[in-house]
């Protein structure tokens, strides 16, 4: 059994919203409703289960309204930190114990089947999966505003989720570094000593973090719904003798009807 369990218990402190950016809506449809719907829809998933933060009880259930629910598990409440969230949510699925899990976050609501399909084919073969993307431009490193060095770009990727797992081996590795600040699972993995092998990101699988992402991803989410069409057609009809006739409401005063 394959699992996917999304994060979306964070706070979004850097979006400044009204709601955690997970319940934002997107193109009329919550962020998390998008991130949940793909894994809802993909035949490998045998379950869904979302972390949530103990406030949004509110808007987690109209939020996920209407979704199939013989997959989608009840929430659990996620901690302090998102490995905190990520641990619980996997110390939840113990009594399922999946032979793998995908680890996601909610706030990447583009996330495609086929990258799913991609992480997935390379679980099957390994112990630990990260899809990325390769740097292209050039990456500094630097102190404040100063520049203090220019780092090879050669061997490194920028991180994407969702991240798979085999399922007792990403269990122990988040129990093992609990209380422990690392920026990602696949962080977990590599100090548990799992090695980690990477498959082609998706750039279209961005995270929104800011107000300028969100605002980003509602022009790419329009501009694919942005679909007008243009076409011409004639109506004949038989005329007869009268006092004028009506066009689309407008009355064309003539010797016909």
């Amino acid at each position: 059994m394959r699992v996917a369990l999304v994060l979306a218990a964070g706070r979004s402190l850097r979006l400044a919203a009204a709601v955690p950016k997970a319940y934002l809506p997107l193109a009329g449809e919550p962020v998390l409703r998008r991130s949940v719907r793909t894994f809802l829809d993909h035949p490998a998933i045998g379950a869904v289960r979302v972390v949530v933060h103990p406030d949004d009880a509110h808007l987690y259930a109209p939020a996920l309204a209407g979704l199939p629910a013989g997959r989608l598990l009840a929430p659990i409440h996620g901690g302090g930190t998102r490995q905190d969230s990520a641990r619980r949510g996997l110390e939840s699925l113990r009594e399922l114990w999946p032979q793998a899990v995908l680890i996601h976050d909610a706030a990447r609501p583009f996330v495609g089947a086929d990258l799913i399909d991609r992480v997935l084919a390379a679980l099957a073969r390994e112990e630990a999966v990260m899809p990325g993307l390769r740097v292209t431009d050039t990456p500094k490193r630097a102190a404040g505003t100063r520049v203090q060095a220019t780092l090879d770009r050669a061997d490194l990727w920028l991180a994407q989720t969702p991240q798979g797992f085999a399922f007792d081996r990403v269990l122990a590795a988040h129990r093992a570094a609990a209380g422990i600040e690392l920026s990602d699972d696949a962080a977990v993995a590599e100090r548990a000593g799992m090695a980690v092998a990477i498959v082609p990101g998706d750039p279209d699988n961005v995270k929104i973090t800011t107000a300028d992402d969100l605002a980003r991803a509602e022009r790419s989410t329009a501009a694919g719904l942005a679909d007008v069409r243009v076409g011409q057609g004639f109506d004949v009809h038989r005329l007869a003798a009268g006092s004028g006739v009506t066009l689309c409401g407008v009355a064309v005063p003539c010797p016909h009807r």
